[in-house]
């Protein structure tokens, strides 16, 4: 008996955790862009700030715990944008810690086997589950990693019944502060500009793949992220726990999530309200419980976008929870503590139900089973036809997929699906897979959800083929075809022939190659349909192709109308934290991307300094930032008087009429591009929570070059111009009531067949209304940027 228990109970680790990899032991931050004397002590976007724990104090704290108790396993997870450590902690009994490597495979069976798992689950019900905290991923937002560490330390040396009743049952993931530069810039963004919380679908910055490798690691069955400050939502309400108001995505078995995530929810809540004479604010003692979107009220808290991190979760199988504490101050720990410790009781009380709901998720994607959803709403498979000459695009979706736990085969001979022959190495995703909604959600198409609800938290549309440019075709027929399972893509790009080389206006990497050879001495042309060549020879090329991915091929002669480019340095507006976010950081990001030399400048800068030694000035965000009329929060990223205004408007309009190029992106920059006397263009806009996918009619030369009538494009707080008789309209809204495809925008009517792209006649000033570079979203229509910039 005692052998077979032995046997179960690994068993039981192998199918519900899997093995963290091998890292550092965790160490004090090796400060890299500041130091510890420089972390801030408060934020200006809070209205209370508290002695918080700062991040450089965090690293020593977690290994004297460690030290403390045979529990625990602390560990550094890779860097932050800026460089700073990421810490994950994982607690479990002495018996379970150390053994996770040995039965990382048995864990397997919820993937290929997940009645047997059930079956098993059903017979020992000795089993653990993990268990994923994440602090603080909005760097302001202070409460939720000093929360974390005072339940690190109580489930790493504490002793009582309810401590070892959660041990018993639960493996504890911590992952104690996601969003380190935020915590030391007390910004809510990191290093980079980016929400993390918005950056789950596309996957982009450092901490965000830290986190989606530890839910592919663990496939937790809850998942907690802890957040602030949300208060009076409700009569004597305080703070918020998800589940959420509809629409919910369609894409998520949302039965089995809803069934045990709303009563986790009410777990928390009493959990709050059993503790409430320890609080010492007067919100909290006047409280009568907590603001639950799904119970409280009926729009606008969504989890339709799986760019939030429990949403993320949920696709994984997690019962995901965004846990709001109403302040900033011990008050909030006290309250994100108390709900965290409810969320964990719920689970110990329920494990087998819910572990069971949760497998049964992957059962029905490998059973292609949906019994919540309308026939056809899944398809049989995706088809991704890969274009020979520029693989780039779908090689890096192939990868993001794999990334993502996705399974992705390969053909290894032609084959035929609905009539049409599809060539050797074409991709396939089959979603009779265990993940099936994560990799629909991200292939689909989407759906317009305008009148579904009266407003939307976020974006509602992230079609990853559409928005990233690559072909994904479903089926609903089973498609016969010999493939093989793809582990990772390390397409090799390679030149052939002698010159002069085409370098195609394909793709982002194409731009950045063409940028890549500027920087490197090699001569570059650029014709009208903006299509890269080069007279160098092919080994002055070579090592610089290899690394872009592209098949360059010679071409017969280099067209009469290219134009010769050079390095270009490139100046964006920088938006250091207006409204707690970095409007330009997206579009910053595009121009990286792409290859440019980007330089941020500030407001006040430009006023000071003016826009000399550069030779295109993005602007890219916020019209506040040339405000004088700011908050004291949002003073120090803008302009400081009405001198500097003036200064900046003469210093930008003087750079344009020395022959700089400005380019606007965006509502509020074409806002403000008109506050500075450079368009006479009326300006609309639609709802600040507008966005989506729209049909776009382009030009498809010049500044549109690569982009054809009937293509594709992405709005957020939508822009378009009338009143454009002094311009050249280059790009316009599909004039059709159909021009929206999908995401969320009430009446919007009046856009149709609008101008969404202009450049001024007599001056380089060029408008777009369109998002062309939106938190590394819309990679599509980035070259709309490089256009722009190198158009003469």
């Amino acid at each position: 008996m005692k052998k077979k228990k032995t046997v179960a109970g690994l068993l039981a680790l192998g199918l519900l955790t899997s093995s963290p990899r091998t890292v550092g032991f965790a160490e004090g931050p090796k400060w890299t862009n500041v130091n510890a004397y420089e972390e801030q002590n408060g934020s200006l976007f809070n209205s209370e700030n508290y002695d918080f724990v700062k991040f450089s104090q965090i690293g020593a704290k977690l290994n004297a715990i460690q030290k403390q108790s045979n529990r625990v396993k602390v560990e550094v997870r890779g860097k932050s944008a800026d460089g700073h450590p990421l810490y994950v902690v994982t607690i479990a009994d002495p018996t379970t810690q150390g053994k996770f490597g040995k039965i990382q495979s048995l864990r397997k069976q919820m993937f290929k086997n997940p009645g047997k798992a059930q079956d098993w689950i059903a017979n020992n019900p000795d089993f653990k589950v993990p268990v994923m905290i994440n602090g603080s991923i909005h760097g302001t937002e202070f409460v939720g990693s000093d929360a974390l560490l005072q339940l690190i330390e109580r489930f790493a040396t504490q002793n009582d019944k309810e401590t070892k009743s959660i041990l018993e049952s639960n493996i504890l993931i911590f992952n104690v502060v996601q969003n380190p530069d935020g915590r030391v810039n007390a910004t809510r963004f990191n290093g980079e500009g980016i929400d993390l919380n918005r950056d789950f679908i596309t996957q982009s910055q450092p901490e965000t793949k830290e986190t989606v490798e530890l839910i592919k690691e663990w496939n937790p069955m809850v998942f907690l992220d802890t957040h602030g400050y949300v208060s009076g939502y409700g009569p004597n309400l305080q703070g918020l726990i998800e589940p959420c108001t509809p629409p919910h995505n369609p894409n998520y078995e949302y039965d089995l999530y809803n069934k045990w995530a709303y009563k986790q929810a009410e777990a928390m809540e009493a959990s709050i309200m059993a503790d409430q004479g320890s609080y010492t604010g007067n919100k909290y003692k006047t409280m009568e419980g907590v603001y639950v979107p799904q119970r409280d009220d009926a729009a606008g808290w969504d989890d339709y976008p799986p760019i939030f991190t429990p949403m993320y979760a949920m696709y994984h199988g997690a019962y995901g929870h965004t846990l709001e504490a109403p302040t900033n101050d011990l008050d909030g720990v006290r309250w994100q503590y108390n709900a965290i410790l409810g969320a964990l009781k719920f689970a110990t009380e329920n494990k087998q139900g819910m572990i069971t709901d949760q497998i049964e998720m992957f059962k029905r994607g490998i059973n292609f089973d949906h019994p919540f959803h309308q026939d056809g709403f899944f398809p049989k498979a995706y088809i991704l036809p890969v274009d020979e000459k520029d693989p780039t695009v779908t090689n890096k979706a192939v990868n993001h997929l794999i990334n993502n736990d996705i399974d992705v085969v390969q053909a290894t001979k032609a084959f035929t699906a609905d009539g049409k022959t599809y060539p050797k190495g074409t991709y396939l995703v089959q979603m009779d897979q265990a993940k099936a909604g994560l990799a629909n959600t991200m292939l689909w198409d989407g759906e317009d959800i305008s009148n579904d609800t009266t407003a939307m938290y976020d974006i509602s549309a992230w079609s990853l083929p559409e928005l990233w440019g690559f072909e994904a075709v479903p089926t609903q027929s089973t498609v016969d075809v010999v493939a093989t399972k793809v582990n990772q893509i390390t397409g090799q790009g390679s030149v052939s022939g002698k010159g002069p080389f085409l370098i195609p206006n394909s793709s982002v990497k194409a731009v950045n190659l063409a940028n890549t050879l500027l920087q490197q001495g090699v001569r570059v042309k650029r014709d009208a349909a903006g299509n890269f060549y080069t007279e160098a020879a092919a080994n002055q090329i070579s090592a610089a192709v290899k690394a872009s991915g592209l098949q360059v091929a010679s071409t017969d002669k280099v067209p009469a109308d290219a134009v010769g480019l050079t390095k270009l340095k490139v100046a964006i507006l920088k938006d250091g934290g207006m409204g707690k976010v970095q409007s330009h950081s997206g579009t910053k990001l595009a121009l990286k991307r792409l290859g440019f030399d980007v330089t941020e400048v500030t407001p006040v800068e430009v006023a000071e300094k003016g826009l000399g030694g550069f030779d295109t000035f993005v602007y890219s965000g916020t019209e506040s930032l040339i405000s004088t009329n700011l908050s004291a929060a949002n003073k120090e990223f803008g302009l400081q008087n009405a001198g500097q205004f003036d200064l900046f408007k003469a210093n930008v309009n003087d750079f344009v009429s020395k022959g700089g190029k400005y380019i606007a992106v965006g509502a509020g920059s074409s806002r403000a591009t008109k506050t500075l006397g450079l368009t006479d263009d009326v300006i609309n806009s639609g709802g600040s929570n507008s966005n989506g996918i729209v049909m776009v009619d382009y030009s498809g030369t010049g500044l549109t070059a690569g982009y054809s009538q009937d293509d594709i494009g992405f709005v957020y707080r939508p822009a378009w111009y009338t009143g454009t008789d002094n311009d050249e309209v280059v790009a316009t809204l599909e004039n059709s009531d159909k021009f929206f495809v999908a995401g969320h925008w009430r009446n919007n009517s009046s856009a149709e067949g609008q101008a969404v792209m202009v450049k001024e006649k007599d001056k380089d000033v060029t408008l777009i209304g369109l998002e062309a570079g939106f938190r590394d979203h819309t990679d599509y229509l980035f070259r709309l940027l490089s256009n722009a910039i190198f158009e003469k």
